[in-house]
């Protein structure tokens, strides 16, 4: 059975609670952490093999490599707790049952990249993570771990509520969010890490990112590197949702396939049908078929199916999902979500949502689906940030590897 380590609180009486927090051996990290030389700990964190569990997946001692050495400018940690990715929902779980996780691993990132002032960008739409999260952060100041003259260097941490917008979760979006002004991407370079926000130095990390810290250093690199795969170390948590049994969040090594997070995690297809398809990390991931499902969930084993881990948000399809319905779903969900700022994002979400709903609608064209794909293909690598290149994943995906279903409903109109 999986140690938990990222879980381990999520049922625990009153774990979103300072006291609780450290009854559990909460801040026990910081305090090793406390006496270690920043270097040492971020020479810690890449041993671990700590990728980005946001998204992007990139090692994250690496990332704070970047930030430039003997700067005397102000360094900022940013937190992105917006969590905007359909089907991801593990971030909440942090922030709304283990929030002094998330504080404490911002507190060891802090002296890691020698910051004094955090940002928690939080999604707008979470309420009650934002009421309980800010709670905890209270009561960090309020034990002296937080604040100008808390020991290690002293830390503050300011929580941001954003609007909404998923676009928000790119990085530089969501530092333009946090600057004031409209959430659009930005060109790299510069990246955040030269020049952030506020003009400044800026390591933009993923909640549960920040809360693999205290154990990494609690327990050592060795120890989490020892519990995934070569080129990534660490459990993390999944999003399980769709026509399994046990949908939610399941923490398991990043080395566990996916066949057996769907069957053995989460058991199995509901009503014992058939598996139809999945989709590994969040909307923006391609889709797989049932024999494409025997691969590690970490990092590269989505990626050799051609798909992506992304935040690790697992949605199952049974026999009865119609796939060109999905698509449209999703397809709505990214022309709503363009920022705008680039003509091929902008311009062909738009589209490929209005010729994926007239298929659906049953007055399609057969040439409708070379054209979503010619569209998707030649928009690709194009824009400012990776909000387009995301979309592709589905467009191409669930049309290769399901043309006949497209076409039978060209064929045959609107479906009951």
């Amino acid at each position: 059975m999986t140690e938990k380590i990222l879980s381990k609180n999520f049922a625990v009486p009153d774990a979103h609670t300072l006291r609780v927090y450290r009854e559990t051996g909460g801040y026990k990290g910081w305090d090793k952490a406390k006496g270690m030389e920043p270097a040492a700990i971020t020479e810690e964190v890449k041993k671990s093999n700590l990728r980005g569990l946001g998204g992007a997946g990139f090692p994250t001692g690496v990332k704070w490599g970047f930030i430039p050495k003997g700067s005397t400018a102000p360094k900022y940690l940013v937190v992105n707790a917006d969590e905007g990715e359909p089907g991801t929902f593990k971030d909440r779980y942090i922030l709304e049952r283990d929030p002094h996780a998330l504080i404490e691993g911002m507190l060891i990132a802090a002296r890691a990249i020698d910051s004094r002032l955090g940002f928690v960008y939080i999604r707008g739409e979470y309420v009650q993570p934002w009421r309980v999260f800010s709670a905890a952060v209270k009561e960090a100041y309020d034990a002296g771990l937080l604040g100008a003259s808390a020991p290690g260097g002293g830390f503050d941490i300011v929580v941001h509520r954003g609007a909404g917008a998923y676009i928000c979760g790119e990085e530089t979006g969501l530092i333009s969010s946090l600057e004031g002004m409209k959430g659009w991407p930005k060109l790299k370079p510069p990246f955040p890490a030269i020049k952030g926000a506020f003009g400044h130095p800026t390591i933009v990390n993923n909640v549960e990112t920040l809360a693999c810290l205290p154990p990494i250093v609690t327990r050592g690199a060795e120890w989490f590197a020892g519990l995934g795969t070569k080129t990534q170390g660490g459990t993390r948590l999944y999003s399980v949702s769709g026509h399994v049994v046990k949908p939610g969040v399941v923490e398991a090594p990043v080395s566990v396939t996916l066949r057996a997070l769907i069957y053995d995690h989460c058991g199995g297809i509901r009503g014992g049908r058939p598996l139809k398809a999945v989709v590994p990390g969040g909307s923006s991931a391609a889709i797989l078929t049932p024999d494409e499902i025997d691969i590690p969930m970490d990092v590269d084993g989505p990626k050799s199916k051609g798909s992506m881990i992304g935040s690790a948000g697992v949605i199952v399809m049974d026999d009865t999902v119609s796939i060109p319905d999905a698509l449209m779903v999703v397809a709505r969900f990214y022309a709503h979500e363009s920022c705008g700022q680039c003509t091929p994002c902008r311009e062909s979400t738009g589209w490929i949502y209005k010729m994926t709903h007239r298929i659906v609608e049953g007055k399609g064209r057969k040439e409708d689906l070379d054209t979503i794909l010619d569209v998707a293909k030649r928009g690709a690598g194009t824009t400012i940030c990776a909000f387009y290149d995301g979309a592709v994943g589905p467009y191409i995906s669930y049309i290769e590897k399901f043309r006949e279903e497209f076409e039978g409903l060209i064929r045959s109109g609107a479906h009951a």
